[in-house]
Formats: C-alpha cells, structure tokens, sequence
C-alpha cells in the first residue's frame, strides 16, 4: 500500500520504539467482575504500602516442576551445505518431581521435594505450612517477634481451600490479597525459577539425590535472591513499591 519494502517498514517502527512480539496469552477471558476485583486490590495493596512499609515482610511460594533429563535446544555453527546437529525432542511424559519452595528478599525459606509424580492438595499444603512456620521461627526470628507475617501465594485450589484458610487463620498471618486469573505475576516465576531453570538446563539427573544437591547447590549461591537485581522488594529510588504492586497497577 506504501510502496515501501518490508524491512524499510521495519526500520522505521524501530526507530519509533516499537518491537515486534507475540500477545500476551492469558488463562481466560477476564470478565468486568474480575477487572474490577484487580484495580480494587491494586489500589488497597498501593495504599497500604504508602502507609506501613511491609514489603520486607513478605514471604512467598509457589511450586515448579523439577525434569530428571533437561533438554537443551542450542544454536550451533556450521556451513551452509551441511545439515545442522540433532537433538533429541524431550519426551512427553518425563520423569519429574514438584518443588514446593517458600521464600522471601532475603533467600530461601523452606523447600520440600514430593514424592514422584505427587501434587499438592490442601491436607498436604496445610502440613507444609506447619513446617514452614518451624523454619520462619528458626530463620527469621525478627519477623515472628516483632514484626509480623505478611504471606503471598497464588490461587491455585489447595491454597485457597477452607481447610487452607482455617489454617493461615489459626497460624495468624496476614494474607496479601491475589487477583484471580493472574498467575502472570507470581513472583517466583520470573525472580526465582528462571534462575533455577538456566541451572537446570541440559542437566540429566539419575536419582532423587541427584536433584537435590543440584537444588542445595544453587540455594546456597544465592542466599539473597534479588540482591542487584531491580526486581521484586526493592525499593526503586523515587518510587517505595514493590515490583508486583507496580506490574499490578500499571496493568490499568
């Protein structure tokens, strides 16, 4: 239509700024209800930080599956006659083990391993959260003394469960609201498991041992996980919030 060739169009829109990506996938249609429900929790968890700084206060989770044979996809050099190197495609059912790991700005909480091919349900979730409130007294001392929790976690059914919701009552922590349908922005997915999972690439694992001095090795290197990242819980100069309060907010 512009009598223009393809990659002049495409200088011009790079010097505009623009970039050229796939949109964003999402789980569902988002209906008013649940936009409605995102911008009011947005708003509380902004207000609330202008008021009392708690982000150093807050503890999250999330759980990943760990793969036993991690198969890398790489890019190679070689000449244009020859034909490029193989690599086997995973397979469709890998061995694998779920990590449940709880963690705040200053590292790792507490970790579990399940049992091959085991998921979580509320009964199970509710004795991890007994066995991290050990781990909170032993680790953070400051926080259950003065204080006080401030807990995040997803929507996935066994955190939201009754039984789950008794518990966190009963243990007297404070739980951070999370919109529904927006897993997007769990914390661990971007601050903690594409860490772990560049650690685990290409990697192949032969026994449950195995993975787990891989996954106390990498703990380890990296006690403070944010440190000199602009991620998560630090405080941008000019701007005290939190990088899942921000994310939230300008979403709108």
């Amino acid at each position: 239509m512009l009598n223009m060739s393809k990659s002049i169009i495409h200088e011009h829109f790079v010097k505009f700024g623009y970039i050229n990506r796939f949109d964003v996938r999402i789980p569902h249609d988002l209906m008013e209800k649940n936009l409605m429900d995102r911008i009011s929790i947005c708003d509380s968890l902004y207000k609330r930080n202008e008021e009392t700084l708690f982000l150093k206060q807050v503890m999250t989770e999330d759980e990943k599956w760990i793969i036993y044979n991690n198969v890398e996809r790489k890019r190679s050099w070689g000449k244009r006659n020859e034909p490029p190197l193989a690599t086997p495609k995973a397979s469709l059912h890998p061995k694998k083990i779920m990590l449940c790991v709880w963690w705040d700005w200053k590292g790792i909480l507490y970790y579990e391993l399940l049992s091959n091919n085991e998921t979580i349900n509320s009964e199970k979730y509710c004795f991890q959260l007994d066995e991290l409130k050990t781990a909170i007294e032993q680790k953070r001392p400051e926080i259950t003394n003065r204080k006080g929790i401030v807990f995040h976690r997803d929507n996935a059914r066994p955190h939201v469960f009754l039984i789950t919701r008794q518990k966190l009552l009963e243990l007297g922590w404070d739980v951070l609201s999370h919109p529904s349908y927006l897993p997007d922005l769990a914390p661990s997915d971007f601050h903690l498991f594409r860490l772990l999972q560049n650690s685990l690439n290409g990697k192949s694992f032969n026994s449950l041992v195995e993975v787990k001095n891989h996954l106390e090795k990498f703990f380890a290197e990296k006690p403070e996980i944010l440190k000199g990242r602009k991620v998560a819980w630090k405080m941008e100069k000019g701007c005290r919030i939190e990088w899942y309060l921000y994310n939230l907010i300008n979403v709108y």
